[in-house]
């Protein structure tokens, strides 16, 4: 039998200085089988779990507003200190004075309604008061009845003659006012009511009322009326 040389036995020394000990990862390594052995399985990371988010905050709510700073006190308009308010326009009427005694105070009269109708004046415009005696012409109207007389003056389409103290509320353009009689104190009394019944223009016949109105234009000459 042949005899083989013996081998000679290797034994595993301690590693030298400056070499580092094996790992146990390493040893396992070796001594796994090199076939047939179930691959090594890598360490499994385990993933740390998601942040599930939470509610979303809410929006900031808007600063309440701030309260105004009081500042000086607004002035209260005293009694009486308000925007005054024009005074309605007061048509003024035109004064006329012919002079006249009242024995021909309806004389002068009927001249100036003749000149005022010569300048085109329409007879219904023009209404004669007379301060005494009732005027012919009315003496004439009231002949017929005192109904057709007032439908006279309802009609509107000529000249009326009534007495200065006339009740029903008449007002014309043209009033002519004529001082035939009576007393001073009713003459003025009669001036007041014709200068409230004409609208533009107011004759005096004879001796009534103020010597001068102040709201009224001039007076033209005596015995001659204007042509307004």
């Amino acid at each position: 039998m042949p005899v083989f040389p013996e081998e000679p036995e290797i034994h595993e020394s301690l590693p030298g200085p400056g070499v580092p000990f094996p790992r146990e990862s390493d040893a396992q390594a070796l001594n796994a089988p090199a076939t047939g052995g179930a691959p090594a399985t890598a360490p499994t990371t385990v993933a740390a779990p998601a942040t599930v988010p939470g509610p979303r905050p809410a929006p900031p709510r808007p600063a309440p507003p701030r309260a105004a700073r009081p500042g000086p006190p607004l002035p209260i308009p005293k009694p009486g200190q308000g925007p005054r308010r024009p005074a309605p326009a007061t048509p003024q009427v035109e004064v006329q004075r012919i002079a006249a005694t009242p024995a021909r105070a309806v004389e002068h009269a009927d001249d100036a309604i003749d000149l005022l109708l010569d300048a085109g004046r329409d007879p219904g415009t023009i209404l004669v008061l007379t301060v005494g005696e009732a005027h012919p012409w009315q003496q004439h109207e009231l002949s017929f009845g005192e109904e057709r007389y007032w439908a006279q003056l309802a009609d509107g389409g000529d000249v009326f003659y009534a007495d200065a103290a006339l009740a029903r509320p008449v007002r014309r353009e043209v009033v002519v006012l004529v001082v035939n009689g009576g007393t001073p104190a009713r003459a003025a009394e009669a001036y007041t009511e014709a200068l409230g019944r004409a609208t533009a223009l107011l004759v005096v016949c004879g001796e009534a009322g103020p010597a001068t109105v102040g709201t009224a234009a001039a007076a033209p000459a005596a015995g001659r009326p204007v042509n307004a």
